[in-house]
């Protein structure tokens, strides 16, 4: 009886996913090439921006007490060459706090003013600081904190125009449903630096394609709710360590919203070396390809 109920079991849950008449493509609205192209400008414009992902250019965890900083490789923390003085200042940690304190001659900026010495993270809340084209602030993982540094002046980032992609397809743009987590309820989700931390989730989203539900579970954003999902072509065409997507929340009053893989776009470790990507959980691993969104990244370096 067990073996019998093993044999049907399969054909039971396609038979369940294709009577989900709730859920499968969903229309296009008349504007829909308009809202994507200012998606797609907005994408761009994140990734260039002063202090876009493609403009980092540095990540350096901090040792307890005094780091010294600049262009000098005998310095504890070496930026890059030419944008500073061999040795700038200090980065100096206590109790979880970050003092920046510069050397004799140098001066850096914090919103419009130059200063000498300031507390640039009080545990919580970091500050913006600038020196010629390089911007910096203090990011905290889990129990490290570091220096994340941008450098405006990229050549290359300046000549982006774009990640190659699959082009445009109505079918991934699909109705989903939304089911909410209980209060309180988390996934476990890891990122490149090996931390497993366990996330908030708002819910779970649900999908069919090709006939077959598949479910992704989410995390809390802002306004939209966050998806970090694996999928079949990330062994050929796109990023090894998955995509990212936002869709929105459901209207009040109702469970659906749309989940449109048109806007999947690879995550900031796939073309820069000085992230701290999430990777997709393991249920967040599709058996599907998703033939939409960004493809794999050519010609910039990130991590595998």
């Amino acid at each position: 009886m067990i073996i019998r109920l093993l044999q049907i079991a399969p054909l039971l849950l396609l038979m369940c996913a294709c009577s989900r008449s709730d859920l499968g493509d969903a229309p296009l609205p008349d504007d829909y090439r308009e809202q994507f192209n200012e998606w797609q400008q907005s994408r761009m414009e994140s990734l260039t921006n002063p202090t876009g992902w493609m403009r980092l250019a540095g990540m350096y965890w901090l040792e307890e007490g005094e780091n010294r900083f600049g262009t000098d490789d005998q310095t504890d923390i070496t930026f890059p060459e030419g944008t500073k003085p061999g040795y700038a200042g200090e980065f100096i940690l206590a109790d979880g706090k970050v003092t920046l304190q510069a050397t004799e001659g140098v001066e850096f900026i914090h919103e419009g003013e130059s200063f000498k010495q300031k507390e640039i993270f009080d545990g919580e809340e970091a500050l913006s600081i600038q020196y010629g084209s390089l911007e910096w602030l203090v990011i905290k993982r889990e129990d490290l904190i570091g220096i994340r540094l941008y450098n405006k002046d990229n050549p290359k980032v300046d000549a982006f125009t774009g990640f190659e992609r699959y082009p445009l397809n109505p079918e991934w743009h699909l109705k989903a449903k939304f089911i909410p987590a209980e209060d309180g309820e988390t996934i476990s989700v890891v990122n490149i630096l090996g931390q497993l931390v366990d996330t908030p989730t708002p819910g779970t989203i649900e999908f069919i394609k090709n006939g077959e539900l598949f479910t992704l579970d989410a995390l809390e954003g802002t306004d939209q709710m966050f998806l970090i999902a694996g999928d079949l072509t990330n062994q050929t065409e796109t990023y090894q360590a998955g995509r990212y997507i936002y869709i929105d929340y459901p209207e009040e009053g109702s469970d659906y919203t749309i989940i449109d893989f048109n806007k999947i776009y690879n995550p900031p470790c796939s073309y820069n070396l000085f992230t701290t990507c999430q990777l997709p959980p393991m249920q967040n691993r599709l058996d599907l390809e998703i033939t939409a969104g960004e493809k794999r990244p050519q010609d910039w370096e990130g991590l595998e």
